[in-house]
């Protein structure tokens, strides 16, 4: 649709005062860091009008479907997804939004020290996830991705872990592009996964069956009060993961530190 001048004036203005917006929120929370990569949001600022972006996504009517809760989920309505032994003294609590480059250079980085970590009894890993970023840049993909993972624990949480490590090794570079907002990308993706493509998971991916599971899942970010995405924290002690370096997380090593100098007896 044509935009007038006035009107991309007034989009102009608008965009400059909501990053000084942003900018301001990162101030004072300290999550200069966490700013998504090209400027487009800060998490800080998206949980500032969140509840009524979110209020308004969730009307859409794919959200009118009968609650399902997948298999292997715990919590109130399913809303965690545990990895790991479920007697660990430790927990590692991790919030992700499905677009979050930052959440991907945590995934990437760190992932799979998460999963080896998790098997050796370190820590139980719990998984959380926030969809804010449909809401702040449009789309659907963080939904969608979302409802995916949802289909993918149902089947096993090994097969939940290996998708989600596949969806971030293929996130898209700037997180406006609204990739997983594709049915046919999500289930190319998950081919990768040996095992994933049963008629189960298919069928959840291609009519959404997870989607009211999603909205409560989404909507717990908000319930506790997080302020952006990667939030990772280790028996309620936040870690901070980013390595300064663009998306780019710490080592191994230096979360194997970060673990033992704060995990509890």
């Amino acid at each position: 649709m044509a935009t007038s001048s006035r009107d991309d004036h007034r989009g102009r203005e608008a965009r400059t005062r909501l990053r000084a917006q942003r900018e301001e929120a990162a101030r004072r929370a300290g999550l200069r860091g966490r700013l998504v990569v090209g400027g487009a949001v800060l998490a800080a600022a998206a949980v500032a009008a969140g509840g009524a972006v979110y209020a308004a996504n969730s009307a859409a009517p794919e959200a009118d479907k009968p609650f399902v809760r997948p298999a292997h989920t715990t919590g109130k309505d399913g809303i965690t997804v545990p990895y790991g032994k479920a007697d660990a003294r430790n927990v590692l609590s991790v919030w992700l939004d499905p677009r979050c480059p930052y959440c991907a250079g945590v995934e990437t980085g760190l992932g799979q020290t998460f999963r080896e970590e998790a098997d050796a009894g370190t820590f139980r890993v719990e998984y959380h996830f926030a969809t804010f970023l449909d809401g702040a840049l449009g789309g659907k993909g963080s939904k969608r991705a979302l409802n995916a993972l949802g289909a993918a624990v149902n089947e096993s949480p090994e097969k939940f872990v290996e998708y989600l490590r596949v969806l971030y090794a293929n996130h898209p570079e700037k997180e406006a592009d609204d990739t997983f907002g594709s049915t046919a990308t999500l289930l190319e993706l998950a081919d990768r996964v040996p095992g994933l493509r049963t008629p189960a998971f298919n069928k959840a991916v291609k009519e959404l069956t997870y989607m009211p599971w999603v909205e409560k899942v989404g909507q717990a970010f908000y319930d506790q009060g997080k302020k952006g995405t990667p939030d990772v924290s280790l028996d309620g002690k936040e870690l901070t993961l980013n390595s300064g370096k663009g998306i780019e997380s710490i080592t191994p090593e230096a979360f194997r530190k970060l673990v033992a100098e704060n995990r509890g007896a």
